[in-house]
């Protein structure tokens, strides 16, 4: 039986990846640790952990990156290592800055010493970095290279964790890997996200809040694409992925003015449900990738249409009502915006 840990499993990309590990690997263990700040619940897992005690295929523990020995016990353990643990949301670094250094840097860190340590054992450490490392794109399309430009305390620190990762390849030669998704959306993810932000919006008869004049731009990449490419990589052979860089990425842009009338079309037909607020400090223009790297090298391209997956995202979100209803409190961020307004995005 191989055995895969998984750092911020509770979360929504982490839980996404540990949902599709158990599903299409049934000879294998899944460790997930994850600290399960607010962006994280145990609803997310597959399993129902106070229920299925005598499950050896998978196990939860409660715990922080930051924890150096229980990421030595755990990384020991494993034959991969996939580190999803970060937090992830660029509005709430520009006031909370401090947290983010601490679990995207250092928390990387310890999870890369731990693989060091146990470098003999562990056959991939996956390092799940981001797009917003890029910043702002110099070019139509963003490729591995282009230059790092972080417009945010996230970005910022997640541009930390990325370097850290490749700097102990070449150091410690551990077989690492960074993949930089792009936007990902899907079912399981937190309302402070524009897309899930926007979808309950209608439910709860909300207008919905476009940044500035809405024209910033993503690359959106459904989850489900997401997890099949990390699979690949993780399970790529050595020669062709270790100490690489890899862009996951749909290869299309879209304005948040219009997925906010996506969004409205598929749901209602009311475009005065919609209206704008300040851009935030640190906002980024456009990112669209450039993925034929990962398609030259393993062969994987983005699958699912953006129509197909939104409509796939808003059923989820109309049919478990339950499961946000909970972080209704936490969608809202008030911020002061560039004109100097205090605003809630």
């Amino acid at each position: 039986m191989q055995t895969i840990l998984i750092t911020g499993g509770a979360g929504f990309i982490g839980s996404a990846f540990t949902h599709y590990v158990y599903n299409k690997y049934p000879d294998y263990k899944i460790i997930v640790v994850d600290a399960l700040t607010y962006a994280g619940t145990v609803e997310n897992f597959p399993v129902r952990i106070w229920e299925n005690f005598g499950d050896n295929r998978f196990e939860f523990w409660y715990g922080n990156v930051m924890n150096g020995e229980l990421m030595d016990t755990l990384v020991a353990q494993a034959d991969y290592v996939v580190h999803f643990a970060a937090e992830s949301h660029v509005t709430r670094s520009i006031y909370d800055n401090t947290q983010f250094f601490q679990t995207d840097v250092i928390g990387t860190q310890i999870v890369a010493n731990a693989v060091c340590k146990y470098s003999s054992t562990v056959k991939r450490f996956v390092h799940i970095s981001t797009s917003e490392v890029y910043g702002t794109a110099l070019s139509p399309s963003i490729d591995e290279d282009h230059p790092l430009n972080p417009m945010s305390p996230y970005a910022a620190a997640k541009v930390g964790a990325d370097r850290l990762v490749y700097s102990y390849c070449q150091t410690y030669d551990i077989p690492a890997v960074i993949v930089r998704p792009f936007n990902n959306y899907g079912r399981r993810q937190h309302l402070e996200k524009v897309v899930p932000r926007f979808i309950t919006s209608i439910l709860l008869g909300e207008q919905l809040r476009v940044h500035g004049d809405g024209s910033s731009a993503r690359d959106f990449i459904h989850v489900d694409d997401n997890c099949e490419a990390i699979d690949m990589i993780l399970h790529a052979p050595e020669s062709k992925v270790v100490g690489e860089v890899f862009n996951i990425g749909s290869g299309e842009h879209r304005s948040i003015l219009s997925i906010a009338e996506d969004i409205i079309a598929m749901m209602c037909t009311d475009k005065s449900c919609m209206i704008t607020v300040g851009d935030r400090p640190g906002q980024v223009l456009r990112h669209t990738s450039d993925s034929s790297k990962v398609e030259e090298v393993l062969g994987w391209k983005s699958k699912l249409s953006w129509k197909d997956g939104l409509q796939k995202t808003i059923k989820w979100y109309v049919d478990n009502q339950k499961w946000w209803q909970k972080m209704l409190w936490l969608r809202e961020i008030p911020i002061v915006s560039v004109s100097g307004k205090k605003e809630l995005h």
